[in-house]
């Protein structure tokens, strides 16, 4: 069975090179086989000038997005390369939906990851020196293939068809057992680790016996989003006073992503990513299992395969990026895809760096 599935890896990621190549290119060949559109933006870098970019994840999605995206240039090849490796038309799921089939794991997350770097257009057509001078990228989840695109880490088609691997596995862990995320501000003395201790001991007492509830997502200062089977979830929206919560919120996704419970996704992901061609990104990409640089080839793979069921480390990776001695200034900040949640917890967790943030809208166009 795994000597055929990786037999049909490999015809897959065969098509989807020539459809790469197939696609219009710059005046001058791209080196080795970077995908045409994606080779232009990494210019020369500028040292005394900083851009940074933020690509959002899974949750920012919503019907109408890209609309405003259309009359840059590649962002129809983008799509037109996407559906003949998704296998369905992704173009018309951003632009009409129906919601419910867009909002599925298996759907948005490729949905995300193309819409952010057609973003990329937009900026690269009315901001060329942000994207000339960009240092360094981060991405939310799924958002880090975006950023390693762009870093030059990947090939575009060849992330897409990872992504799509890693959605579809992540749809079915999703299955496996009831379970979600909330969403989760705390006060001061909020301990969230204890919370999600007494969360997993009332799922014994139900008779689950390997509870999973953990924080997923680290946001900013007193924000989290805890993950795991449905009755420890329960429990906490129903404690929450005395946990110290001040808000719960339950997110609309499909599985407690981040955690244990998206075990069995690893291994599909991590044999996709043996698959493609993965270099050392040409500028500063950092990592959400640790917070850290992308380092090497091997590096990227081990952290993205970890990535699905370690948290999100999101307030320790913008403590990275902007950590500055006093009296230097930030760098412009641009948050590339939809949603501004990037940038509201850049605001939650660094003010100073916020007050550079720009969000490169989907949705409109303007003249």
């Amino acid at each position: 069975m795994k000597a055929v599935h990786r037999g049909k890896v490999r015809s897959l990621l065969h098509l989807s090179r020539r459809l790469t190549t197939e696609q219009p290119g710059p005046a001058e060949p791209s080196p080795g086989s970077q995908t045409p559109e994606i080779q232009q933006w990494r210019l020369r870098k500028d040292p005394r000038g900083c851009a940074v970019l933020l690509f959002p994840g899974q949750g920012s999605q919503f019907v109408g997005m890209v609309g405003g995206l259309l009359q840059y240039p590649n962002v129809r090849d983008m799509f037109s390369v996407a559906q003949r490796i998704l296998g369905y038309d992704l173009l018309s799921l951003c632009l009409n939906g129906p919601e419910k089939e867009l909002q599925k794991t298996v759907h948005c997350q490729p949905a995300v990851f193309v819409s952010s770097l057609a973003a990329v257009e937009r900026l690269n057509h009315e901001n060329p020196k942000a994207v000339e001078t960009c240092v360094a990228a981060a991405g939310f989840s799924v958002g880090e293939f975006a950023a390693l695109v762009f870093s030059g880490a990947m090939d575009f088609a060849e992330a897409l068809y990872v992504v799509k691997v890693r959605a579809e596995a992540m749809q079915r862990a999703s299955e496996l057992v009831p379970s979600g995320m909330l969403s989760v501000i705390g006060r001061p003395q909020a301990q969230y680790k204890q919370a999600c201790l007494q969360a997993k001991e009332h799922c014994r007492s139900l008779g689950i016996q390997e509870p999973v509830c953990s924080v997923a997502n680290y946001l900013f200062p007193d924000g989290r989003v805890i993950a795991g089977h449905q009755q420890a979830l329960d429990f906490l929206q129903q404690k929450s006073r005395s946990l110290h919560f001040i808000r719960t919120k339950p997110l609309s996704v499909s599985g407690a992503f981040h955690t244990d419970l998206m075990a069995s996704a690893s291994e599909p992901l991590r044999d996709a990513l043996r698959d493609v061609e993965v270099r050392r990104p040409e500028i500063r990409v950092y990592s959400n299992v640790d917070g850290k640089r992308y380092m090497s080839e091997s590096h990227i793979r081990r952290q993205l395969a970890k990535q699905v069921v370690s948290p999100v480390k999101w307030e320790q990776t913008l403590h990275e990026i902007y950590e500055r001695t006093q009296g230097e200034s930030f760098p412009h900040t641009y948050e590339v895809g939809p949603g501004k949640q990037l940038g509201a917890t850049l605001q939650k967790c660094n003010r100073k760096a916020f007050q550079t943030y720009v969000h490169v809208d989907v949705g409109t166009y303007e003249e």
